[in-house]
This record gives structure tokens, sequence and C-alpha cells, in this order.
């Protein structure tokens, strides 16, 4: 049996409005950009044009993908325990509804804003480099296999974090349990694109073919064991008790 689009369509718009409503996720939405913006903006424009040389060896544009890396999980983390809380759970559950329709609505809003959100700033942040760094900064930063880099692997840890969220959010009794143990979570890939950004460790292609090939395959399995563990009789009995 295929999937409908339409009752895909339907979850997510409604989780969607959840958002908007939700003065919390809101806040995350806003607070992790721009931790992840400000301070390599200021760090960047305040270097002198002699530092472009050791600028070359490092990756420091990659540091924004702790965007998609932490976002998807604060959203994703509301997904089920969000509306358990709220009692809107049950009537969804028990309509004919399957369990992939509503987990891919649910993901899909989540991963959607978290994409568009990384990819709105790390625009900005090239924007505030190119008009306002010194020249010599600017060509050394911004570089094409980064700029692709960072295309190719924000969906990707976009994608991780959110099933990861999800999954935590549908074993957890409280919103802000599952927000802070997705966000734990979710750090490790977020310290690896850190370290790979200050050159602790090197960037080559190799690695990232590598991260790339393990998201993809980490993305795939997320996927197939979050749908095949998705237990919607358990949840309908925990919103009754």
């Amino acid at each position: 049996m295929s999937m409908s689009r339409s009752r895909v369509r339907a979850i997510f718009r409604k989780e969607l409005r959840e958002y908007r409503r939700n003065s919390g996720i809101v806040w995350a939405m806003t607070i992790f950009p721009l931790i992840f913006l400000i301070q390599p903006l200021f760090l960047v424009l305040a270097l002198p044009a002699s530092e472009s040389a050791s600028l070359s060896h490092r990756h420091l544009l990659l540091y924004m993908l702790g965007i998609p890396s932490l976002v998807p999980a604060t959203l994703a983390a509301y997904a089920v325990v969000g509306e358990r809380q709220q009692a809107t759970l049950e009537p969804v559950l028990t309509t004919p509804i399957r369990r992939e329709e509503f987990l891919l609505g649910k993901a899909l809003a989540s991963f959607v804003p978290s994409v568009a959100i990384s990819y709105v700033v790390y625009a900005v942040f090239l924007a505030c480099v190119g008009l306002f760094a010194r020249p010599g900064v600017a060509s050394a930063l911004i570089r094409g296999p980064e700029i692709l880099s960072q295309v190719l692997l924000t969906p990707l840890l976009a994608a991780w974090s959110n099933w990861v969220g999800i999954a935590i959010s549908a074993r957890s009794s409280d919103v802000r349990v599952a927000q802070q143990l997705g966000i734990l979570v979710s750090l490790p890939a977020a310290a690896m694109t850190s370290l790979i950004a200050f050159d602790v460790i090197h960037a080559t292609l190799g690695l990232a073919l590598g991260l790339v090939a393990a998201l993809l395959l980490a993305d795939g399995l997320g996927w197939r064991i979050l749908a095949a563990t998705f237990d919607r009789e358990r949840l309908v009995t925990g919103t009754r008790s």
C-alpha cells in the first residue's frame, strides 16, 4: 500500500502551525543559528589581510554545519511527546493514517525549516564575508569545495538529527527532556564538524566522501528502524493513562 501524499501534507501543515504557536520552538529555531552565525562572523571580520595565508589551510565555514546538526533535533523532539502533553496525539493515531505517513509528515515539518534556516544563515554569512571582510580573507574563506560540502552535508546531517529527535520524542514523556536528549545525541556530529573547521581533524576528499557515505547509510537506517519500531498502540495507551 502506497503512502497518501494528502495525509502526509496534512500532518506537515499541522506541525508547522504548532511550531508557530510554540514560543520555545521559535526561540530554538532562532538561538542556535545566531550562535553559529555571530561568533564566526565576528572572528572573520576582525582578521587582518595578513591572516589569509593561514586561512587557506583551515575550513572555518564548516563550523556552521552545527546548525543542521542541532536545530532539527530540537524541533523533532516536540513531534510526538508535544502532542502527548497536549492530548492531541490519540485522535491522530486513531485515524486511518499509516505510521509511515505520520512519521514522514512529522519528519518533513522539522527537516524542511531546519535545512532552509541552515542555507539562509550560510548565505548571509557568505554575503557578510564577501562585503565586509578584508579582500584576502574573503578569497581565502569562500572556496568552491567548502561551499559544495556545505550544500551536500547540510540535508544529510539534518536528516540524521531529525530521526534521532523523533525517536527520542516517541519514547519521552516531557518535551524539555526530549529536546535535551536530542541535542546531547546530536552533539558528536556538531563537534566533529567543528574539529574539521578548525583543522584539528584534517579535511581530505576521502574524509568528505566517507562522511557523505556514512550519513547516507545512517539516514536510511534511521528511517527504517524508526518506522519499524514505532508503536502507535503503546502511544495511544500512554495518552490514556
